[in-house]
């Protein structure tokens, strides 16, 4: 067989092990999921109508068309701290070690995670958006093309997240510590135009909740499942998706490499 043929035997390997993994201990997915689900429902059911006038809508559908977008994507912040846990306790258990000294591809270990997570995190979006669908969540002005772009866009923004989130595992010393340094993968959403624009936020807030990586991602989709002006915030949503995919696996292969102590 030739490297590029073992290379995705063994990435199939890993992805299988990641996702009954998975499968046996739901627990800790479902526990992640629930964070955007509530906050879904509290800021429609609690301060929905308070927020749709602060907006200058009509009703509850307004707030909703608003906060459905940019609870997707703390969706995949909140998925991808599972990863991180997942990787430090093959880390720390030494089910890492024991792979390195058998005859696999070794980035196929760290793929199979990377690949396991993406597709966790779109499932857990389609469940979040299912849950936004039914309390009255509509699409109705995107076009097919802009649906495609939208998925486009969580897949992209999974897998950036994700090599982060890898790596963030790969130094952890614990599961505990994993889940702790990566926080700002759920932190960063709420300090966002997620739940409110940045207009509406102090002025010495606002440049905090503009220049982050959630921020014009959150636009950009906001833009494609409302069938609205997305501006600038396109660029800037692919720019910093690919600088942190590509720091995230940088980051993630050197420490790969570095030598078990």
């Amino acid at each position: 067989m030739s490297t590029l043929s073992l290379a995705a035997r063994d990435t199939t390997t890993m992805l299988r092990r990641n996702l009954l993994h998975a499968r046996r201990y739901p627990s800790l997915t479902l526990n992640l999921l629930l964070t955007p689900v509530m906050l879904l429902l509290l800021f429609v059911y609690i301060f929905g109508d308070t927020m749709s006038a602060g907006l200058g809508g009509g009703d509850r559908s307004d707030y909703i068309a608003y906060l459905v977008p940019g609870l997707l994507l703390m969706t995949i912040g909140s998925t991808t701290i599972g990863t991180a846990v997942s990787v430090s306790n093959d880390m720390t258990e030494g089910i890492i070690a024991r792979l390195r000294t058998m005859a696999i591809h070794r980035g196929s270990v760290i793929t199979g995670h990377v690949i396991g997570s993406v597709l966790q995190s779109v499932i857990s979006v389609v469940l979040v958006g299912a849950v936004g669908v039914a309390i009255g969540f509509r699409s109705t002005d995107a076009t097919a093309l802009e649906w495609l772009a939208a998925l486009g866009l969580l897949v992209l923004f999974a897998l950036a997240l994700t090599w982060i989130a890898v790596g963030m595992g790969m130094v952890s010393p614990n599961a505990e510590a994993a889940s702790n340094n990566a926080l700002p993968l759920i932190f960063l959403p709420l300090i966002s135009s997620t739940f409110v624009p940045i207009d509406a936020m102090p002025g010495w807030f606002q440049p905090i909740a503009e220049y982050q990586p959630f921020t014009p991602a959150i636009e950009t989709l906001r833009g494609l499942l409302l069938g609205t002006e997305i501006g600038h915030n396109g660029w800037l949503a692919l720019a910093w998706c690919l600088a942190l995919a590509t720091l995230g696996h940088l980051w993630t292969k050197k420490l790969f490499r570095r030598d078990p102590e």
